[in-house]
């Protein structure tokens, strides 16, 4: 028998394979920050093109409404993380019969549950939105078709969870980017076509969404059927497997009910309290949070795979280090942009949009303090999926969650402000971020001193440190200009030098010195 070979015994080494590991990561996130880049700067200006076609009034009616659609895509969500969970832990362990039968079961449940979304999805919203929601009488028509094109979309979007799973466990970055890109610039296109339509704009923008939705479905089909052998279609009933993947959706379906009222269920709650322009200011705040946390998912969707394939194969300690880091430098990556936005909300607006509805400046501002709340505990989520003992967790982080939807209501009907909404969910979701690490500790096999230590101590720190010298700027100098690019170089500065002097290891910063160097030399 041949001995292996030196080049067989360095490929099969684990400095190798990490090597390869980092290798892969770090080409997948720049793949997705470019697709993030375009797709950023195509959303900002059709943003503000959008809320001009469609006026304050339209804008917030589709807001309203796709927002009460969105409670029903909790399933949706819920289906998509169970299916992305299996097909990436199979892939880990290398099982193809195995992940076969994924692949084929959950097309199976998407569709039935599709189809159940469709029926109870068109019933009880028609009959919210007719009866419950504050719309006015003469826009109840083209609120319906609002309602009835987002269901179909929420619908197609089930059917297709499968297929986009396989792109991303697989980790097919750059096809994922530029299905991205190319719906980004379809929809730019459809929103200019507003301004010639010849029927109602609202209608129009909502069907023609559809026709996107089933042209990405095709797209995302006809490539995984060529490309992976698992997405080839049969049909299984696979019991086990099928009571497995059900109990781990049951669950995750209980943990995105809270998240969705939380989200979706507020921007109803505020339009029932305060009406369709609130929903207007909302919305814009919705698009800023869209936006920006675009730059921190395009890394963790690179990542999140790693974390599960991690798990899958055994390796605690790679684990470990992937989910501190991520969370740290997830928190990084808004910070870098929550400081300059923050500080400057009411000019950033008043460039991007031509009218600037009530509210919308402080509901921007609290919306980057909750969005950096969130991030602190996106690993911990993905490292929880990937252990699939999802049970306890989800049930504490759902009567967690879930005190944010009362609490709000009962704010409102004291006669609170619609600020409430966003002071109640910041403190809630801050709590939860250690809730989440007593959960996850013992599963995952990590002390909660490392994370607290590595990821929340460090946050806070870099954060208070690099907000310092922006908000003195910002208060000495008159509102103008030239303090909007005075904030928005200091802040960067400071927050680039405090993270790699404060928020990095020593480790970190030999890593990304030598990066330095080796892209010196090779020029």
């Amino acid at each position: 028998m041949n001995s292996p070979s030196q080049e067989q015994i360095k490929a099969q080494s684990p400095d190798c394979h990490q090597s390869s590991s980092n290798h892969r990561l770090a080409r997948n996130t720049l793949v997705l920050y470019l697709r993030m880049a375009v797709t950023t700067l195509i959303g900002l200006y059709a943003s503000r093109i959008i809320l001009q076609a469609l006026g304050v009034s339209d804008f917030g009616i589709y807001n309203a409404v796709g927002g009460l659609v969105a409670m029903f895509s909790i399933v949706s969500a819920s289906l998509s993380t169970a299916t992305s969970r299996y097909l990436t832990f199979e892939l880990g362990r290398k099982d193809i019969d195995r992940l076969k039968a994924v692949f084929s079961t959950s097309v199976n449940v998407q569709f039935a549950i599709a189809l159940v979304v469709l029926f109870v999805g068109c019933l009880l919203g028609w009959w919210f939105v007719n009866f419950k929601m504050n719309i006015p009488l003469d826009r109840i028509g083209a609120a319906n078709w609002v309602l009835f094109s987002s269901i179909l979309i929420s619908a197609i979007s089930l059917i297709n969870i499968p297929f986009e799973a396989s792109v991303i466990s697989h980790e097919r970055m750059d096809v994922y980017a530029y299905l991205c890109i190319g719906e980004a610039v379809i929809k730019l296109l459809i929103v200019f076509s507003l301004f010639a339509a010849p029927f109602d704009r609202l209608k129009v923008y909502t069907v023609l969404l559809l026709g996107v939705r089933l042209l990405l479905f095709l797209f995302y089909n006809i490539y995984c059927r060529r490309c992976f052998d698992e997405c080839k279609y049969r049909f299984i009933y696979n019991k086990p497997l099928l009571k497995e993947m059900t109990q781990f959706a049951g669950w995750s379906f209980f943990g995105n009910a809270a998240w969705l009222f939380n989200t979706h269920g507020i921007t109803i709650l505020i339009n029932v309290f305060f009406g369709v322009t609130l929903n207007a200011a909302r919305g814009v705040a919705n698009q800023v949070e869209s936006l920006v946390l675009q730059f921190v998912n395009s890394f963790m969707m690179a990542l999140n795979p790693q974390i599960t394939k991690s798990y899958a194969s055994g390796d605690l300690d790679n684990m470990h280090q992937l989910v501190c880091r991520g969370a740290k430098y997830s928190f990084f990556l808004m910070m870098l942009f929550a400081i300059p936005c923050v500080l400057e909300t009411e000019r950033i607006l008043s460039i991007w949009l031509k009218v600037v509805p009530d509210y919308s400046v402080s509901f921007v501002r609290l919306t980057f303090l909750s969005s950096m709340c969130i991030v602190l505990s996106n690993t911990l989520v993905t490292s929880q999926l990937a252990t699939g003992k999802i049970r306890k967790y989800q049930i504490v982080i759902t009567i967690c969650g879930a005190w944010v939807f009362p609490l709000t209501w009962l704010a409102f009907k004291m006669g609170g402000s619609p600020l409430w909404a966003y002071f109640i969910f910041c403190a809630i979701y801050f709590l939860m971020v250690f809730v989440r690490i007593y959960l996850v500790k013992d599963l995952i096999k990590m002390p909660w001193t490392k994370y607290v230590k590595e990821v929340i101590l460090k946050s806070g720190i870099v954060f208070v440190i690099a907000i310092i010298f922006p908000i003195v700027i910002y208060l000495s100098l008159p509102d103008s200009i030239i303090r909007f690019i005075l904030v928005c170089a200091v802040s960067l500065i400071t927050s680039l030098v405090t993270i790699y002097f404060v928020g990095m290891q020593t480790s970190e910063r030999s890593a990304i010195m030598r990066l330095v160097k080796q892209r010196i030399l090779e020029r």
